[in-house]
């Protein structure tokens, strides 16, 4: 077996980073939808030859580094390693087998050297449209969802599958859109492939399999020194969240023993008839990223991370339901598993772990162009993010997910609906002696001269991010057509004309509000991000004296 000296490791370990990297760039520079080409819902992952992840993309969704290797798991049961040739490509957007809901589609192709398969690169993006009722919470089986593409080839031997491209064209809204972003998943998936064999010809690595074995043995090797370093203990935490008719009860038992860790889902509630529902390697994905948060956030993500720890939830709960319920905004549920965790994990790792935040927030929708074409995409915005010891929470940041900001010049051009202002509002982040971080508040206008279907995928209407550690909790998340209040999961009509604004939830704070110096209040206020009213009224400081009272 080869053995590698530290500063090697290091440089063939970057290298492989900067490969899939490479990948995400040309996806980003080839693909047609907004989504990916400036939201950057996309992740990249290479893996050796037995299939282990090796590399993500830095700028991939953070969840997908979990889901990956499951799904990579999938396509070579249904296509044995011995079975596949050069030039093939497997795809499937199956959310059982995917990321959790099948509008992300995962692409994957062998990597051959000669006649020797020495890895795999894969491709995951979300897509424009795959039919249906389009990206909502409304939806209340599978079937509602859209076009379900079960493992398949859509490459055999380099060769089109042109009868599964003409099924997906004739099921979407905006097939120019999402034809051309499965072509970009095959693009960048051929240049890593390419990328990967260079790599190893000047390198002389005839064989990844040494060099994966050694890289994943230093990240399991961290993660386990980083969770002995944890208290051994059972560490408990339940939540409620808001559901499509009511709240929703999430309940996690962290077992530290060890240098391992286990997560245990039972007491969580059953499934809904909405498509809030999670597929259980979705909650895998965010249970295994946020245990990485809170040890070895600095360190590139790949596969050994994940050996020492475990999880469990009851067959059927929301965090593990079954076919067909419907999945398609998991993320409305899913998501919570960070805050659930750190919550648990608070008493054992205050130095570590951050308040609730305001969540990443997403709406959808479908409608006509003014210029007559058809346009189906989602925009992304954010609440604040938690704050945690010594460290104020940063303002209007996705979090868990890392989705880009839309530029409103490329989105109106796009779309034609009309980006009216953005605004920060003051007093949404929880007070603390370190303060949760605010949200913003930002209106649309339907410019399009058409109907236009709006979906939303709230979190933190009803239940705010909680503060931790005696610091306050955020402002509530809010959405409005035309001024009035509407269901946070909702699916609405919008006239030409009509406007909607979603006001974004704030982070929790950490630590009681007293401990806030008066210096950091007053400069809160200098910056707007605390009227003078809150600052007396939870910090007990006088903007107009600059003292506490």
């Amino acid at each position: 077996m080869t053995e590698y000296d530290a500063v090697s490791l290091k440089i063939l370990w970057d290298r492989l980073v900067a490969i899939a990297d490479e990948i995400v760039l040309s996806l980003v520079r080839s693909a047609f939808s907004i989504n990916v080409r400036e939201g950057y819902d996309l992740s990249c992952v290479l893996f050796d030859g037995t299939g282990a992840s090796l590399a993500q993309g830095t700028f991939s969704v953070p969840t997908f580094t979990g889901t990956a290797p499951q799904t990579l798991r999938h396509m070579l049961a249904k296509f044995p390693p011995h079975t596949l040739k050069p030039g093939d490509a497997i795809i499937t957007n199956d959310s059982w087998m995917g990321t959790g809901h099948m509008y992300d589609v995962n692409v994957m192709r062998p990597v051959f050297r000669g006649q020797a398969l020495v890895g795999y690169t894969m491709a995951i993006t979300h897509l424009p449209d795959i039919g249906g009722m389009g990206f909502s919470s409304v939806q209340r089986e599978m079937y509602e969802e859209g076009l379900n593409i079960p493992l398949c080839k859509i490459l055999k031997e380099g060769v089109l599958n042109e009868e599964l491209i003409d099924i997906v064209r004739a099921n979407v809204r905006v097939p120019d859109e999402v034809i051309g972003d499965l072509m970009a998943n095959l693009t960048c998936t051929e240049v890593g492939a390419r990328a990967l064999l260079d790599f190893m010809e000047e390198y002389r690595v005839d064989n990844l399999a040494p060099l994966s074995a050694a890289i994943r043995d230093q990240s399991e090797q961290r993660m386990r020194a980083q969770i002995s370093a944890i208290p051994d203990g059972v560490y408990p935490n339940t939540i409620q969240i808001e559901g499509m008719t009511g709240p929703i009860t999430l309940s996690a038992t962290v077992t530290v023993s060890g240098d391992e860790i286990e997560v245990d889902f039972a007491g969580t509630g059953g499934p809904v008839d909405a498509a809030i529902n999670v597929p259980f390697c979705y909650t895998t994905a965010l249970c295994w990223y946020t245990v990485k948060c809170l040890t070895i956030p600095e360190l590139p993500n790949n596969e050994g991370a994940v050996r020492p720890i475990r999880v469990t939830a009851p067959q059927g709960c929301i965090l593990n339901v079954n076919k067909p319920h419907a999945t398609g905004g998991r993320h409305s549920v899913g998501h919570f598993v960070v805050p659930l965790l750190m919550g648990a994990l608070a008493p054992a790792l205050p130095d570590k772990v951050i308040a609730d935040v305001g969540m990443m927030d997403v709406f959808s929708f479908q409608g006509t162009h003014k210029d007559g074409h058809g346009v189906s995409s989602l925009f992304f915005l954010a609440g604040g993010f938690g704050a945690a010891q010594g460290t104020d929470g940063l303002a209007v940041t996705p979090a868990p997910s890392n989705m880009s900001v839309v530029p409103t010049e490329v989105w109106e051009n796009l779309t034609s609906v009309a980006v009216e202002y953005r605004r920060l509002i003051p007093d949404s982040g929880g007070p603390g002696a370190a303060r949760g971080g605010i949200g913003q508040d930002v209106g649309f206008r339907n410019d399009t001269g058409h109907p236009l279907m709006v979906a939303f995928n709230g979190q933190r209407t009803e239940f705010a991010a909680k503060g931790f550690l005696g610091g306050g909790n955020g402002r509530l998340r809010g959405y409005r057509i035309n001024g009035e209040t509407v269901h946070g999961k909702g699916r609405y009509l919008l006239q030409p004309g009509d406007r909607f604004n979603l006001e974004q939830s704030g982070g929790g704070g950490f630590g009681p509000a007293g401990g806030r110096p008066v210096e950091a209040v007053l400069a809160d206020v200098a910056e707007g991000f605390v009227s003078a009213a809150a600052a007396l009224a939870d910090y007990g400081v006088d903007a107009a004296t600059g003292r506490r009272v």
